[in-house]
């Protein structure tokens, strides 16, 4: 009886996770799954098996998505959400309530394309979204993943748990794994070999849970069936691994003032031991994977002393030992692949994702990446970065991205072996609007990239005419706010030709960066050391916009994505007119108008008080959200601390003085959010003004006396005269930063306010 009953149990288990797109329909609006009919099916395209396929059609009042896979069915619910019901599963927006009857499909409606492999993430993802998710969190990304089509996620959640093993068997104590392997926040640069330690050391309960997590994670993904790329050896150990081990390495270097790994020559006699020792532990912990990735010497590690040619085959020769089948999943970026390393290796053994292009590319058109030979033999993906450090901002490429997608498509040397698409983002959770943009470009007509009418029944009148990029975004707001709203759509065009159209020649790393955010100085430009920001676009443009926007807010009060977006957009706009106020207080200053820049450099902080506001009435903008994820983390008062301080340095200094200062690593990953730009940002900037203040006051009544002595004393007259041309004033600022880094003073993820009202205050005070 007790092994009927087992049987009984475990067959009602598989029932309930054998269809998984039934589970997610029923995470989204509990009842939506009797809804729908799911259809598992092979390709009817005279028997090509090498296209994905999913098609939408009606039996019995029920909606019918038929698909070649469940990734393949999961996007088909999507397509149908969007452009039937104005139903948009976002990030901001993970659940959503279905009418109680479905909209019908008047006319069968298939989708297929040959780009069968649709990556997702970046290593930094990682870290910037996600270095404090728990499996409530990671559930609703991996259904997003399958309503977007990916189905070739990175997973190196628990890699930690991975190298601890791994290195304890070598002979090094715990003490010494815990000076190697970095903390939650900055896990991510650690596994690309940049550095170590910086924001350890974990404690044991980290390794238990993440290894717990990871679990959940590649169950579920496999349940999709899709395939993880799990982390694998690419010759990375200590930087004192020589001493220790008496190992043949090559010095990693330095990574922005960190110490890098080192690197474990292919010739040594014990990579072979070392790499079975690390299969071994990753097998063990997490399974065998058909894509394993790596990426040795990422940005600026040292080659000189390394035999590419022999170490690409050591490598690629030590992951086919664990899965003869496995593919080698390679960032391109900068220089990786070294040209070297890769020309020896098989074609299909190698997949590389061309990180950045809708930017960038290398593949063989006008970048500064470019490469004449593209990937040669290789097969690689065509990728959108989007976003850089997880900061907050509207941006985006719409143009390029869809001209250099347009050139992808034509045959050539360059593009004959693209295999798919790529979600390589730093940071996730922001500009909804590219990556819905991204996921659909692999299934609409991609010969001449326009859309067929059938895919946009309910707006086929307003399309007559309408270019690619117009007809597309109209259905996007309609499917976003399930509305079609002259106004909504007129400030998104607004939007698309101005802060989202990014153009070619224009190289920046990600949005525009908020003055508000900026490090102050006379002439404050950029925020992060390499964002390469040149400006694109007019802040009357996103000014304009976030007036339409805001004109019907009163009408869709309550709509979840309106106010979402509402929010985002007004706070654009202030953020750019913020700059406007900026260069304005400073004409001030350099002309010595003193009151003028008393009254134009308090509006300036005002205004980061009122974005500050504004942003609390959302969580996603709040600090407090990220953390509280931080700390939700920790099970002991001191473990919940050091979550918190990785959590806080991260988005502020990022590393100690040296690596902040001169690495240039400060601000990185600064976020405009609700919480630090009343406690951190607006205290620089204030500290700013006052000191500026402070020196036209002692300019204009100088203490004539004391030129001669005290800290003027001994002075040449070239020098005393030095002293009263214009010099910015000498503020220490990691000095007044880092204290907030180690504060637990507490955020609330609550939204305070409504998002209507306060968005409407703001547009009436400052974007008039």
């Amino acid at each position: 009886m007790r092994n009927i009953l087992s049987i009984v149990f475990w067959l009602m288990a598989f029932t309930a996770t054998a269809n998984p797109v039934t589970d997610m329909l029923e995470r989204i609006d509990r009842g939506a799954s009797k809804k729908f009919k799911i259809v598992l099916s092979e390709s009817k395209n005279k028997g090509d098996t090498q296209k994905d396929f999913f098609e939408l059609s009606g039996q019995g009042g029920k909606v019918v998505v038929k698909g070649n896979s469940w990734v393949s069915i999961a996007t088909g619910v999507n397509w149908y959400l969007k452009h039937y019901c104005g139903i948009h599963i976002a990030w901001n927006n993970p659940k959503a309530t279905l009418p109680a009857k479905l909209p019908a499909i008047q006319k069968p409606e298939r989708h297929e394309t040959s780009l069968t492999l649709r990556y997702d993430f970046n290593y930094c993802t990682f870290s910037y979204s996600m270095a404090f998710w728990d499996w409530k969190r990671w559930e609703q990304e991996i259904d997003w993943m399958a309503l977007h089509g990916v189905n070739l996620p990175l997973a190196v959640v628990g890699e930690e748990c991975v190298w601890r093993n791994m290195l304890l068997k070598l002979g090094y104590t715990k003490e010494e794994v815990n000076q190697f392997i970095a903390g939650p926040a900055f896990l991510a640069w650690w596994e690309m070999n940049n550095l170590e330690g910086w924001g350890g050391p974990l404690p044991d309960s980290w390794y238990a849970q993440q290894e717990v997590l990871q679990k959940k994670i590649l169950n579920r993904m496999k349940q999709w069936g899709m395939h993880p790329v799990l982390p694998g050896y690419s010759g990375m150990v200590p930087s004192n691994a020589r001493e220790k081990l008496g190992l043949n390495v090559a010095e990693g270097g330095l990574w922005n003032g960190y110490t890098r790994p080192a690197f474990l020559q292919p010739t040594d006699e014990r990579f072979h031991e070392i790499a079975t020792l690390y299969y071994n532990e990753l097998t063990n912990l997490f399974g065998r994977a058909d894509y394993y990735s790596m990426d040795p010497f990422h940005e600026g590690g040292k080659t000189d002393s390394v035999d590419l040619d022999a170490s690409g085959k050591a490598i690629m020769h030590e992951m086919k030992l664990v899965n003869p089948k496995a593919t080698w999943v390679v960032q391109g970026w900068q220089e990786n692949p070294r040209e070297k390393m890769i020309d020896n290796l098989q074609t299909g053994d190698l997949l590389i994702l061309d990180l950045f292009s809708e930017c960038r590319p290398k593949w063989g058109i006008a970048s500064i990446f470019q490469d004449d030979r593209g990937y040669g033999k290789h097969e690689w993906l065509f990728c959108m970065l989007e976003n850089f450090g997880g900061n907050i901002g509207l941006h985006g490429r719409m143009d390029q991205l869809l001209n250099n997608w347009a050139q992808a498509l034509k045959p050539s040397a360059n593009t004959e072996h693209l295999r798919g698409i790529g979600f390589t983002m730093e940071g996730s959770e922001n500009n909804p609007v590219m990556f819905e943009l991204m996921s659909e470009l692999a299934w609409v007509n991609n010969s001449q990239l326009t859309i067929d009418n059938s895919e946009f029944t309910i707006h086929n009148s307003q399309f007559k005419g309408a270019s690619f990029k117009e007809k597309w975004l109209r259905g996007y707001c309609r499917a976003r706010y399930g509305v079609s709203d002259p106004a909504i759509e007129e400030a998104w065009m607004i939007l698309a030709n101005s802060i989202y159209n990014c153009p070619a020649g224009n190289n920046q790393q990600g949005p525009h960066e908020s003055i508000f955010c900026g490090r102050p100085s006379q002439n404050n430009y950029q925020v992060s050391s390499w964002s390469k920001m040149s400006n694109y676009y007019d802040p009357d443009d996103t000014r304009r916009a976030a007036l339409m926007f805001a004109s019907v807010a009163q009408k869709y009060r309550g709509n979840n994505n309106y106010e979402y977006d509402l929010v985002d957009i007004v706070r654009q706009a202030l953020a750019d007119q913020g700059r406007v106020q900026y260069q304005q207080t400073m004409a001030d200053y350099k002309a010595f108008r003193r009151e003028p820049f008393r009254r134009d450099s308090e509006r300036f902080l005002e205004m980061i008080l009122a974005q500050d506001k504004l942003l609390g009435t959302r969580s996603e903008f709040r600090v407090g959200r990220w953390i509280e994820q931080a700390r939700s983390l920790g099970n002991t008062p001191e473990e919940k601390d050091l979550y918190e301080w990785n959590a806080r340095v991260q988005i502020t200094t990022w590393g100690n003085r040296v690596c902040a200062d001169k690495g240039g690593l400060r601000d990185y990953a600064h976020k405009e959010w609700q919480g630090i730009l009343k406690d951190f940002y607006y205290q620089r900037w204030a500290t700013y003004f006052k000191a500026l203040s402070d020196q036209m006051v002692a300019k204009s009544k100088p203490d004539i006396e004391k030129l001669g002595s005290g800290k003027y004393k001994g002075l040449t007259t070239d020098e005393l005269f030095a002293l009263a041309l214009e010099q910015d004033v000498k503020i220490d600022w990691y000095a007044q930063e880092e204290p907030w880094t180690l504060q637990h003073n507490p955020y609330s993820s609550k939204p305070e306010g409504e998002a209507v009202e306060v968005a409407r205050e703001i547009c009436e005070k400052y974007l008039q």
